[in-house]
């Protein structure tokens, strides 16, 4: 992490390409310090070491928002800048986020602490910092124009209010938040109880993400604002597969998985080998009499969604959204599909011309993935991802949940790919294959025709213009 010693070095963090607002080191003074992360990895739990104590969760790829104690109030210093965020190996990002990362940092708190935010504005417009799903006083909303002036660029605002109700919550702009959200800017915010709730267990682990998403060109580095459906990077806290870390536990932890979605569109979640449970949404614990096992719940747009279960299969387990292009990375929508096609004698002609032409398609997307061909920079494939047994074809929102059972309590180091006990993999079958047995079916169709024997009947077709009729 970085401190105020790196603050004011942060605006040429984008490239160069637009000069942040500068902000008085006399004003800085008063503040909390701003602290700073850009590395993309999975950060520890940062353990409370000053006011009320709870359990820490970890944010998969981001990290949590130190504070400071003042008078009996928590307080934190978000700063929202231009950023560069990895979004996996190869490929980076011009966004807009806060303290050096897209998404900002996780906030987390104590039900019933009083919470003061100070948010400096580096950005090269106004902003504003909307705190989604908080009961609290209507001028801390965040909605500018409507209940506050816009924070313009180079100042500082102000945010006081009482976290009223635990649960999983998030933050982002409500001043110019098209362009705003669609260049990255968003956050989670955590409340936790401050004692036993009848309504929130106790876990071992507890992980959060958000759902996030952007159309940038291959080759580029900043999104389009402006599009509203055709996304082609869609991502978790701003990362792709195979830059998603993986959710490492321990056999039979009970976990929690918060994921939030700021994105256009729902996403169906996922989990393999185990049912979860929708203990909550960013409106509070859901009641027990609600509640069913699940091993997919959908996440529409501005919502949260809080998955628990206990972690009792051991094994890779894979855990993604289930809509198929969404675990795809940099896709061309206006592909033609091209199975079947046979491409031999055109290809012939085309590397005459051009020896590095590849035929793709023609027996389906599979070969994407293994393929060597160039791409531009600051690009990667569409499938990707190396498993123990070959290429898992695989990008965007997608990540591994990783079961052992000699995983450490708290410990969330990567174990590395499971080791399956022999018998336990499925293989190729060699030997002859028996006859399957077959129904045979003694009935016929539900409704069948009503003539039977009917003759056959010629159409006449009547061209236009034309006096003549034809078959």
């Amino acid at each position: 992490m970085n401190s105020r010693r790196q603050f004011f070095k942060a605006a040429g963090i984008a490239g160069g390409a637009i000069a942040a607002a500068t902000v008085s080191r006399v004003a800085m003074a008063a503040l909390p310090e701003p602290v700073f992360q850009t590395k993309p990895d999975t950060m520890p739990p940062l353990v409370p070491n000053s006011g009320r104590p709870y359990n820490p969760l970890v944010t998969l790829n981001c990290w949590t928002l130190p504070w400071r104690m003042n008078n009996g109030v928590k307080e934190f210093h978000l700063v929202a800048e231009p950023v560069v965020r990895e979004m996996a190996p190869g490929m980076k990002a011009h966004l807009w986020g806060y303290n050096g990362q897209s998404p900002g940092p996780t906030i987390e708190v104590v039900e019933g602490d009083r919470v003061r935010m100070f948010v400096t504005n580096k950005l090269p417009e106004h902003t504003s910092v909307h705190w989604h799903g908080q009961r609290l006083p209507s001028g801390m909303d965040g909605v500018s124009g409507l209940t506050q002036n816009a924070i313009q660029p180079g100042k500082t605002f102000v945010y006081e209010f009482v976290a009223r109700r635990p649960g999983t919550f998030m933050y982002h702009p409500h001043a110019d938040e098209m362009t705003q959200m669609a260049m990255g800017m968003m956050g989670f915010w955590i409340t936790h109880p401050k004692a036993r709730h009848p309504l929130i267990d106790e876990v071992d682990r507890d992980f959060v993400f958000l759902l996030n998403a952007y159309d940038i060109d291959p080759g580029s580095y900043t999104p389009k604002i402006m599009t509203m459906l055709d996304f082609n990077l869609w991502s978790w806290n701003s990362r792709i597969f195979p830059g998603i870390d993986s959710l490492n536990v321990r056999k039979n932890d009970k976990v929690r998985i918060r994921v939030g979605n700021l994105t256009m569109t729902n996403h169906p979640m996922h989990l393999h080998g185990h049912e979860f449970q929708v203990t909550g949404t960013d409106g509070g614990p859901t009641p027990k009499s609600a509640r069913w096992p699940e091993v997919t719940a959908d996440v529409a747009v501005g919502q949260m969604r809080q998955l628990e279960f206990v972690a009792d299969e051991e094994g890779d387990w894979a855990f993604h959204c289930h809509k198929s292009h969404h675990t795809m990375n940099a896709m061309g929508h206006d592909v033609p599909t091209m199975i079947g096609v046979d491409h031999r004698v055109i290809a012939k002609k085309i590397t005459s011309l051009i020896p590095d032409y590849m035929v793709m398609g023609e027996r389906g997307m599979a070969d994407m993935a293994e393929m060597e061909m160039p791409l531009p920079d600051n690009t990667i494939p569409m499938m990707t991802g190396q498993g123990p047994f070959g290429s898992v074809e695989m990008g965007g929102m997608f990540s591994v949940l990783k079961v052992r059972k000699e995983q450490k309590p708290g410990d969330y180091k990567d174990p590395g790919w499971y080791k399956h006990p022999a018998g336990t993999v499925a293989f190729e079958y060699k030997g002859a294959l028996a006859e399957p047995a077959r129904f045979q079916s003694e009935g016929g169709q539900s409704m069948p025709r009503a003539q039977k024997n009917a003759k056959e009947i010629e159409v006449l077709v009547r061209k236009p213009a034309m006096g003549n009729m034809q078959h």
